[in-house]
């Protein structure tokens, strides 16, 4: 039996990773949030680690708030310190304790320009060239393309992958994106933007929802599921990225949740008008387009297929 230890474990990603581990009776289960660990006091990080000597240590602790670190500098000093540095002193910990480290990262450590793919033997002259027929490419971003971000926040997130990959070679760094899922009880959890968008349209008649910042949604049982996946096949160390199948602009996964809750009761008839991201002014910068592409991993489902399951879920507990 392998000890391991969940950190942010009373958040959103957190809660799905106990259900997914303890399902298993190879794993004995460690959970820790904010009142058992302060991840940004590195004497403390190792300490507590040594003491518990976990095999698997899972970071599912982040500071996620946007436009507050970009506009805030003593949030944005908090978000460093969480994002950031914390993420390397669990890696030295790691390190020295024996044990793997699986921390999250973010598509927002790109900056929304991805290259485009050509054909193979491309020559670049499109008068004699028939390689184009039938080409489409897969435009995003790949786990070793260069991050570039374009916000504070999307620094921080930067640099947490940067201090694991100093401190440690046995490392999983998962990067996602636009997580939705059940919400977490743990202080400061967020809720996710189909929650937000479904108390919105029971509310209004209509909704505005940007048609920009294209991107993968991310279901957290599913990546619970996923990174267990990835330490149960013994996967080579390094960075994966792992969404839900399809991309889309927050105005498409609007009118799809509103089509889906219509489907199962919830009768929405809330018009959703698409608007440009100067509509809603927010202080930090997101990537025009940051879908993430998975080349080392068996795809997950669809992000809408797994929509379904949500509103499903939700709908039961009503």
């Amino acid at each position: 039996m392998q000890k391991i230890l969940i950190i942010g474990a009373k958040g959103m990603l957190g809660q799905e990773l106990i259900s997914a581990f303890k399902k298993d009776s190879d794993y004995k289960v460690v959970a820790w949030d904010k009142e058992d660990i302060d991840i940004t006091r590195e004497k403390e990080v190792d300490k507590k680690i040594s003491v518990t000597r976990p095999a698997i240590i899972i970071n599912a602790a982040a500071y996620n708030a946007v436009d507050k670190c970009e506009e805030n500098e003593k949030e944005y000093k908090l978000a460093k310190e969480i994002n950031g540095l914390a993420p390397g002193y669990l890696a030295k910990a790691a390190k020295k304790n024996k044990a793997i480290l699986v921390h999250y990262s973010t598509d927002y450590v790109f900056n929304g320009e991805p290259a485009i793919p050509e054909p193979d033997e491309c020559t670049h002259v499109c008068a004699t060239c028939s390689l184009h027929e039938g080409f489409q490419p897969q435009i995003g971003f790949q786990e070793d393309d260069k991050p570039a971000p374009i916000s504070k926040y999307g620094e921080t997130k930067f640099l947490g992958e940067k201090e694991v990959e100093k401190n440690t070679k046995n490392f999983y760094i998962i990067r996602l994106s636009k997580l939705f899922g059940k919400s977490g009880l743990g202080e400061g959890s967020k809720r996710s933007f189909f929650d937000v968008m479904l108390e919105a349209g029971k509310k209004n008649k209509e909704v505005k929802a940007v048609d920009e910042e294209t991107s993968c949604f991310t279901y957290a049982p599913d990546l619970a599921r996923k990174t267990k996946e990835i330490i149960d096949s013994q996967k080579p160390f390094g960075i994966y990225h792992v969404t839900n199948s399809g991309s889309c602009t927050w105005y498409e996964a609007a009118v799809e949740l509103y089509r889906q809750s219509s489907a199962i009761g919830e009768k929405i008839k809330t018009k959703v008008i698409p608007v440009s991201g100067d509509e809603f002014p927010r202080p930090a910068k997101r990537p025009f387009y940051s879908a993430l592409i998975n080349t080392k991993l068996n795809p997950m489902r669809d992000w809408k297929e797994a929509l379904k399951e949500y509103l499903g879920a939700m709908n039961k507990e009503q």
